[in-house]
């Protein structure tokens, strides 16, 4: 147990910059402002400077000098803000420090597109003949992923699932993990992950570091973080349940077969790529096949659809060719497209988390984004309700058949 009353806690919110750093206004004291200043290789420095790391985003600031004390971390931060850089870093440094084969650091995470993308990150920043990861999530060849471990893999990127899977044939050991890291907790949570995370921790030694990240600290989430971790740096950057102040917020009220032709006015009248969410499978592919009709370059992504096709289909998003990409829910979280200017709610989220995590891929690195929520009349109480919970007020427009034929 952690004792939670007796956490330091680190807060920084919209900190000003001054000339000698980033000033906590309540503590006072100066934190890091370029990732040269921090205690790390030689190696390391030259490397983050290579791939054009200079300056720590406020939870990299906040998050990166306790754990490379050795401390444990309980983070949250809105998405977007660069937390996969502050627990890369310090395992990164430790596998540098402690040689030999084996996994010494382990990632769980809810998704395995979040997987591919933090191990991708990895894989960037490593030396050429640097450690190794292997990437253990369903959906890909089993065979790759376990010749990866054999060939001596340092660190683990992996879903519950799989590696729990793993385990229970005897095809892993993590009996020499000295950090693991509890990446979006509270997806993990909420996908009924809590057992296989239990298990998985119960082989690992208890002499390990955890860092633990989520975007809410709701219940379950704490009674996670008492149980994995000791007496952690508590950090909050900003309001987790709160969109991020530089994305513009917009609903638009409008019959619900109308949706599709308001989309298409909003694609005429701006520029830029278009993320839409939508509730359905069955609806991703049917707005995104109407777009291909009427002109648009677009494509889609959701559970039915294979690991090859998603990845396609993100390439293509980030890359330009596609415009627009629509997505179910299974795109809210984990995956880092950047520059998506426009995000569409073409369906209203089930809950104002789930608003926060869709409208949280604009915006991003303190990018300008815009954020459109669709709502037919009769969602207007919900509607309000996340206004209500996430203290925020969105622009409201009519939309009415005539505005549209007017456009």
């Amino acid at each position: 147990m952690c004792g939670f009353p007796r956490v330091p806690l680190v807060r920084f919110r919209l900190q000003a910059l001054g000339k000698k750093g980033l000033r906590d206004p309540r503590k006072r004291h100066i934190l890091t402002t370029q990732f040269s200043q921090f205690s790390l290789s030689a190696a390391l420095k030259s490397r983050l400077n290579a791939n054009n790391f200079q300056i720590p985003t406020p939870v990299q600031a906040a998050a990166i000098p306790p754990a490379l004390e050795g401390r444990d971390v309980l983070a949250t931060a809105q998405t977007g803000t660069g937390k996969t850089l502050s627990f890369l870093i310090p395992i990164m440094e430790m596998l540098e420090k402690n040689q030999g084969r084996g996994a010494h650091a382990l990632i769980l995470l809810p998704t395995r597109e979040l997987a591919m993308q933090v191990e991708a990150a990895f894989r960037a920043l490593r030396s050429s003949n640097g450690p190794t990861a292997a990437v253990v999530v369903g959906g890909l060849s089993e065979h790759a992923q376990l010749d990866a471990i054999r060939r001596g893999a340092r660190l683990i990127v992996a879903t519950p699932g799989r590696l729990e899977d793993f385990l229970k044939r005897k095809l892993v050991r993590l009996d020499q993990v000295k950090i693991l890291v509890l990446d979006e907790v509270d997806r993990m949570l909420d996908m009924g992950f809590r057992p296989a995370i239990a298990r998985i921790a119960g082989t690992l030694p208890q002499a390990r570091q955890t860092l633990c990240y989520s975007a809410t600290l709701e219940g379950a989430v704490m009674d996670a973080a008492r149980n994995y971790l000791r007496n952690p740096v508590r950090i909050e950057i900003g309001s987790v349940l709160k969109p991020a102040a530089n994305v513009e917020l917009r609903t638009f009220e409008v019959d619900h077969d109308k949706k599709q032709e308001l989309l298409e006015h909003l694609l005429d009248a701006e520029q830029g790529s278009f993320l839409v969410f939508v509730r359905t499978k069955h609806g991703a592919d049917r707005v995104a096949r109407r777009l291909s009709r009427s002109g648009w370059s677009a494509t889609q992504i959701h559970g039915d659809r294979s690991q090859a096709q998603r990845n396609q289909a993100l390439k293509s998003f980030s890359e330009g060719r596609h415009r627009v990409l629509v997505a179910t829910d299974v795109a809210a979280r984990g995956i880092d497209v950047a520059n998506v200017a426009h995000v569409i709610n073409f369906d209203m989220p089930k809950q104002a988390e789930d608003f926060v995590h869709r409208v949280g891929r604009t915006g991003r690195a303190s990018a300008r984004g815009v954020a459109s929520t669709f709502a037919i009349p009769a969602e207007r109480g919900d509607l309000r309700k996340i206004e209500r919970i996430l203290s925020i007020s969105m622009k409201r427009f009519r939309v009415r058949a005539a505005d549209l034929r007017a456009a």
